[in-house]
């Protein structure tokens, strides 16, 4: 029997449920940990932004390749791995998904102010340059593991999962470690919160585009 063709629109919903339930989870575990005096702590957080990836990568790569992240889409894009006429689809879906997140967390937690949003804490060339590097580390592992128009594999889900929940412990602190324009621009544009935003929707695109090259040259032809 002839399996089911994926379309654009298929795509498109998986985009934005998959990044809907990233921003719903992660930056919800923050709104909570605030709310409830640290219950779920930094470690906890970082946590949940790792496994939330990893289920909807597993639940997801087979239909969209499972990006949920603007820079991931055009770093797929400039390493010629994704067709260009996905990209404004793809990305749309991503806003709509993390937008509708972040106004879901602001109906039930409306008295916090940040809604998860992401700042820099010092200086602010040190933030910008954490997350270029952070999103060039996740984005040369994504394309080590992945095809980048569909993924399911074996190891994709955890590997990805472990290096931004290894990401987001160490730099949180620091700078949010973001690596995710819209992840930072959704609990932004909600919460009213948007100074240091630059950062977010610069730094990432810049390290996703960089890790391009880096992984062809450490792998030949890729």
């Amino acid at each position: 029997m002839e399996q089911p063709r994926i379309t654009l629109c298929n795509r498109m919903v998986a985009e934005a449920f998959g990044t809907f339930a990233m921003v719903f989870a992660g930056t919800g575990a923050i709104v909570v940990d605030q709310q409830f005096n640290g219950a779920i702590s930094h470690a906890g957080v970082a946590l949940t932004f790792g496994l939330i990836v990893l289920a909807m990568i597993y639940s997801l790569g087979d239909i969209s390749g499972a990006h949920f992240n603007p820079a991931v889409t055009i770093g797929f894009f400039a390493a010629r791995r994704l067709e260009s006429k996905v990209i404004f689809p793809y990305v749309l879906s991503q806003l709509v998904g993390a937008i509708c997140a972040s106004a879901s967390l602001a109906l039930m937690f409306p008295e916090n102010k940040g809604l998860g949003s992401t700042h820099a804490h010092g200086p602010l060339l040190r933030a910008f340059l954490m997350e270029f590097i952070l999103t060039l580390i996740l984005m040369v592992v994504i394309l080590s593991v992945s095809t980048g128009a569909k993924e399911k594999g074996i190891t994709a889900g955890i590997v990805v999962g472990s290096v931004i929940g290894l990401e987001a412990m160490f730099a949180g602190p620091l700078c949010g470690a973001s690596m995710n324009p819209v992840r930072s621009l959704a609990p932004a544009l909600v919460s009213g919160q948007v100074h240091d935003l630059w950062i977010y929707l610069t730094a990432p695109v810049l390290g996703a585009l960089a890790a391009v090259p880096l992984n062809r040259a450490l792998r030949p032809g890729s």
